[in-house]
């Protein structure tokens, strides 16, 4: 995909010469609008900005990132996080490789790529020791996208694993031995904290926590955190939660202020500025087997990922972030707060 794009000119008139009229035709002599007052060419517009943007580029980490993108909790945007955020990287200019450790295979999907049993898939790299670049696919609408596909073999590894040895370890291990230059890795993890996950995050050196903007948004996170601190003790003392992105945030309502509120104060400044906001565009880009960036590049969900990309890559090289498209968080009165604070003791 390319990041620039052709915007049309003016039409040409078809059949040159004067026009003649007839006697008593009433003819409008009204001026069409400009393009860009109507909602098609203002849709153009926003998607032409977005490209735009996306293709000036951000710096590049001096070394691969390897971020787990965890949360056991179902429905929290887990998967979308990772495809749009893994795309939005790539627009600009980075070389992303997504790796789909869910034995529902959404994130292969949302990419395009064919994740049916007979495809070699990450399952042959955890059980049965397959090089991880005999498996890894190129995303035909992203260039410098990849990944590495899941399919319903998956469900059966943590059982398989279990007697395996240095089970946890296996996923690190691979992406070490792999050769290709990577500036991102992003692993999709399955909603619990079984085998898979602790591969993903012994493998990673950073978690990336999608939280919904919802009242349970919070219950369970401790579980997840005292997890990756075991992880961090006897696994892996490079692991960190590094990043917390705000999903599904719905502007029109109070709760979500509250819970993105409480979040914040909860984990200061590792969550985001920037927030994903509700988006049907986002719903809609998996079943055509695109992401949002893709799909619809001029949404505000295509916008919000790119954003939180680009927050994302200069937090990782210690650039300060400059907000364009920020969805702002109303402040809450101290008698929201203290609601809040007892509504989730």
């Amino acid at each position: 995909m390319r990041s620039d794009a052709n915007i049309a000119g003016p039409m040409t008139d078809p059949v040159p010469g004067p026009r003649t009229e007839s006697p008593g035709e009433d003819v409008s002599r009204e001026t069409p609008p400009p393009m860009d007052d109507t909602p098609i060419g203002r849709a153009a517009q926003l998607a032409v900005e977005a490209l735009g943007r996306a293709g000036e580029g951000l710096p590049r980490p001096e070394q691969t990132r390897v971020m787990v993108v965890a949360n056991q909790k179902g429905g929290v945007g887990k998967t979308t996080t990772t495809v749009n955020l893994a795309a939005s990287l790539a627009l600009h200019g980075g070389r992303v490789l997504v790796i789909d450790l869910d034995p529902q295979g959404n994130a292969s999907t949302a990419l395009g790529i064919d994740h049916h049993a007979e495809v070699p898939s990450i399952y042959d790299v955890l059980v049965d020791s397959k090089p991880l670049s005999d498996v890894v696919q190129p995303v035909p609408d992203v260039e410098g996208l990849f990944c590495a596909p899941a399919t319903i073999d998956l469900a059966g590894a943590e059982i398989e694993l279990v007697s395996l040895v240095a089970r946890e370890s296996r996923l690190e291990r691979a992406i070490q031995a792999y050769e290709q230059p990577l500036d991102y890795i992003l692993i999709d993890c399955p909603p619990s904290l079984g085998l898979l996950t602790v591969n993903a995050l012994v493998a990673g050196a950073e978690v990336l926590i999608p939280i919904q903007c919802e009242y349970y948004a919070l219950e369970g996170l401790g579980q997840l955190l005292r997890n990756v601190d075991l992880v961090r003790g006897h696994l892996n003392p490079k692991l960190h939660v590094s990043t917390i992105l705000l999903t599904m945030y719905d502007g029109r309502t109070r709760l979500a202020s509250q819970v993105a509120d409480e979040v914040r104060s909860h984990f200061g400044g590792e969550v985001l500025r920037t927030s994903i906001p509700r988006s049907v565009r986002i719903s809609e880009a998996p079943s055509y087997g695109q992401t949002v960036l893709t799909y619809d590049p001029g949404s505000s969900g295509a916008l919000s990922y790119l954003e939180a990309a680009r927050e994302i890559a200069l937090r990782g090289v210690g650039v300060h972030y400059e907000a364009q498209h920020v969805h702002a968080l109303p402040e809450l009165s101290q008698h929201d707060q203290h609601s809040m604070q007892e509504g989730i003791q």
